[in-house]
């Protein structure tokens, strides 16, 4: 074997052993559970909920709009996800936008019966510390132990998300 060619055998070695690593740091990165803030929501009758209080339980929360056609669409989903689970312990805070009119978040969840809690996020600042939330809509899966399970941009896999919703209130 010659130095040239032991070379060209050792760089692809290298470059593997590198990517290998590199995929390693990304995949522990990922897999660790990120913590979900600590944060007060207020809902539209005024009272507040603290996540601290909402240790121990499964918690959703879901950043929408009433402007926004998807967050509109997957409403009725959210319902019918919130009433098979609440008997299990599934509790759900949905967050209004900043700039969604207070008296258009309060007339939709009236008018629709929303049978959870429905939050004002006046000053942008729950979306912040749920890592700038900008897309509605956005929702949240919170464990019992206050890690975010999952993170679902836009309207999720109802089935998926049920499946995961099952699996976590068991634990």
């Amino acid at each position: 074997m010659t130095a040239s060619s032991s070379r060209t055998w050792v760089k692809p070695a290298i470059i593997g052993a590198a990517v290998l690593a590199i995929a390693g740091i990304g995949f522990a990165a990922f897999s660790q559970q990120q913590q979900a803030p600590d944060v007060t929501f207020i809902s539209i009758d005024g009272q507040k909920i603290s996540s601290h209080d909402l240790r121990g339980k499964v918690v959703m929360v879901n950043f929408w709009a009433t402007s926004c056609a998807t967050c509109v669409k997957e409403m009725p989903q959210m319902v019918e996800t919130y009433n098979k689970f609440k008997q299990d312990g599934l509790e759900f805070v949905a967050v209004a936008m900043s700039y969604d009119p207070p008296n258009y978040v309060l007339n939709y969840a009236e008018t629709r019966k929303l049978p959870f809690k429905v939050a004002l996020d006046s000053g942008g600042d729950l979306a912040k510390q749920f890592g700038d939330v900008n897309m509605t809509p956005t929702t949240f899966v919170i464990g019992k132990d206050g890690k975010i399970l999952k993170r679902y941009l836009g309207e999720p896999d109802f089935a998926a998300l049920h499946a995961l919703l099952q699996k976590s209130l068991k634990s």
